[in-house]
């Protein structure tokens, strides 16, 4: 039975006097009723749902309560890449910063930057559609996220639906997540009352809270979103500076910070550095550093982007934290390379929001450099997510009994001789493959989310299946059976039935990821992608000479001679070819010999209905064109389908060549003749 007038009515008016208060209470902390008050209109709310089912809508304050439990996160692609940012850690560094833009602008005149705190907590990205919240993606890799849509949901200061005029049909809010000092403490002495896990800082909270497959445990976390810049923004204009826009945001119910400022110029930047470091000490909740971004955005599009970082913003990070404990022993550890690294063990000791017990010592030279021996009382830094590490050593403190630190000769796992190449300071074992350390941090990289992917083979799995035998190189990992599986320690037999189904999944895959995943050194996931691209397929990739491997994007000598050593080793090849065997496959990379479309920048704007906006990015890039995500003189087409807006209208102020869909199909139609 369809609702009557008067209970949809009542109900409206119940969303926007919630809504409303959720605002004063979450955003300005400034509550106007009681929380008796507020929960009676809820209930009233939730009732009336209750009776007529279809009252319930994305923007409904009952949607903040969680919805039922995943079994697992979604991905989702951005619609506009999440850049990192390049730090700086100095003065200097801020002031080399502002000179570039500058010399890139060929400019002598002051530029103003917007300056906001730099939040230690979870970057988001908030998708709206004619103003209600569709989706909410964590950043991910910064192209991919997961899709935490109903737990973003329930956080009191993300608005579910935008209630003004002025708002883009398609609008991407980009915030950062965090838990307050205040409710951290809360939280944890909860936690700590029932006997349950408590979180080391707020940040590990925030994130924790955040990937909660229940909604409803992430309904009762104390968690904050401030809003910091907007991502992609289709039918509908947006301020010409960073800072009114922020301004705007502000109005439209987003919590934005109140520490925010304009500075006119670099120097004013510093002043403000100084402010905010010396409130960071009474703020309610962490910050590492600062955020400066050039504040007009016709600038920060001149000025573009260098890598996966914007040329137009720095963050400034805060001196790193350091405490001083004692070096109690000195372990060497194997990586996947043959890498040895020593890593100091310390004495417990609480710095940067954690109790660090280790810290890396890098390498044999840096031994020397510092001159530390066990025993020592040393200082130790750690700074954000930077593995800790010892940075000096209190020489005043050093005891009679302190010990030379001996690096090995031998490798402490497999005995194989352990030597340094001439140029390098890392020493390696040479064992490869018959190094067990080597051996399982290689499976674990080949099942990382990155490279194949293999959903339930975690570490503590893959050193019992080497440790057992059962596994000599990745290709063994197909080749397992229940019973292997089943018989490991927290293996059960649905576990080694899920298992199995997901290395059989994994099986499918790109050139790209199986190039990653084989390890190579210094070939991430940047380098394996242009590999693909360029070649195409993998025999190609394994016969390519140093010389014809230099010749791709952003591979220079050295990642080259990487390259061919990898595959001049019989025993790579063996396992390459017993991969293929096995069944592990992936499609040819169709490579473009011919880019006619190679130095000339496309922006995509408006709803595209013969293809996604996604699809027609991959169909331009493969042409060898840079598809941008702003509209600038520089740009050389325009592809706006139905719902275009303010691009559309700088690109005709700007006299740029538009196209619609048709139009676009038939030029790339014309590319393939």
């Amino acid at each position: 039975m369809a609702a009557p007038a008067d209970v949809v009515e009542r109900h409206n008016e119940l969303k926007q006097t919630l809504n409303h208060h959720n605002h004063q209470y979450y955003v300005l902390d400034e509550p106007e009723i009681p929380d008796a008050e507020y929960d009676r209109l809820f209930q009233e709310l939730k009732t009336l749902e209750g009776e007529y089912a279809e009252l319930v809508s994305p923007d409904s304050p009952s949607q903040r309560v969680g919805a039922a439990p995943l079994s697992a996160f979604e991905t989702v692609r951005h619609e506009m890449p999440m850049l990192s940012l390049d730090n700086a850690f100095s003065a200097e560094d801020l002031r080399a910063f502002d000179k570039r833009i500058r010399e890139r602008l060929k400019s002598v005149d002051a530029i103003a930057y917007a300056c906001e705190p730099k939040y230690d907590g979870i970057a988001i990205s908030l998708l709206y559609r004619d103003g209600i919240l569709v989706r909410g993606a964590t950043r991910g890799d910064g192209e991919t996220g997961e899709d935490i849509t109903q737990n973003v949901k329930t956080i009191g200061t993300v608005p579910l639906k935008i209630n003004a005029d002025d708002v883009p049909s398609l609008l991407e809010v980009r915030g950062e997540i965090y838990m307050p000092h205040r409710g951290f403490e809360k939280f944890n002495q909860q936690a700590q009352d029932k006997g349950e896990k408590v979180f080391v800082n707020p940040r590990n909270a925030a994130s924790g809270s955040l990937r909660q497959l229940d909604p409803a445990i992430t309904a009762k976390r104390p968690l904050v979103l401030c809003a910091y810049s907007i991502g992609v923004v289709d039918g509908g204009a947006m301020p010409a500076q960073h800072s009114k826009i922020l301004d705007k945001l502000g109005q439209w119910g987003f919590h934005i910070s109140e520490h925010r400022r304009v500075a006119n110029d670099i120097e004013g930047c510093l002043e403000y550095y100084a402010y905010l470091e010396n409130l960071r000490p009474d703020l309610p909740f962490d910050i590492d550093g600062i955020v400066f971004k050039v504040d007009a955005i016709e600038t920060q599009q001149q000025l573009g982007f260098v890598s996966r970082a914007p040329r137009w913003a720095i963050a400034h990070k805060f001196p790193a934290q350091e405490e001083v404990t004692v070096l109690r022993d000195v372990e060497f550890q194997v990586g996947r390379t043959g890498a040895i690294t020593p890593v100091a063990k310390l004495e417990p000791v609480f710095v940067g929001g954690v109790t660090v017990s280790n810290a890396t010592l890098h390498n044999k030279d840096e031994i020397n450099r510092l001159q530390v021996k066990i025993g020592d009382t040393v200082v130790i830094r750690r700074a954000g997510d930077v593995i800790p590490q010892v940075v000096s050593v209190v020489k005043s403190k050093r005891p009679d009994g302190a010990k030379d630190i001996v690096f090995p000769e031998a490798c402490p796992v497999c005995g194989s001789p352990v030597a340094a190449k001439e140029g390098e300071a890392v020493y390696r074992c040479d064992g490869g493959i018959v190094c067990e350390a080597q051996r399982k941090e290689a499976i674990k990289h080949f099942a990382s989310r990155h490279a194949l992917d293999i959903d339930g083979l975690g570490d503590k799995i893959v050193e019992q299946l080497v440790d057992k035998g059962l596994v000599h190189s990745v290709a063994d990992l197909f080749t397992l059976q229940h019973k292997d599986l089943a018989g490991l320690e927290r293996m059960g037999s649905k576990s080694a039935e899920n298992l199995l189904a997901a290395l059989e999944k994994s099986k499918e895959t790109t050139l790209a990821r199986f190039i990653y995943a084989l390890g190579i050194r210094e070939v991430g996931q940047a380098t394996a992608k242009n590999l693909a691209q360029h070649f195409g397929t993998l025999d190609k990739v394994r016969e390519a000479s140093d010389e014809t491997l230099q010749t791709v994007t952003d591979i220079g000598p050295i990642v080259a001679g990487f390259i061919v050593e990898f595959f001049e080793q019989s025993q790579n090849n063996e396992v390459v070819d017993a991969l293929v065997k096995v069944g592990v496959t992936w499609p040819d990379v169709e490579v473009k010999q011919d880019q006619p479309l190679k130095g000339l920048t496309y922006v995509l704007t408006g709803t595209l209905e013969k293809m996604t906006r996604q699809e027609a990015k991959e169909i331009l890039e493969a042409h060898g064109a840079k598809v941008s995500g702003s509209v600038s003189a520089k740009t050389h087409c325009v592809v706006a389908g139905p719902g275009a807006g303010s691009k559309l209208s700088k690109a005709q102020d700007l006299g740029v060549e538009v196209i619609d869909e048709d139009a676009f199909i038939a030029f790339v139609e014309g590319l393939k003749a």
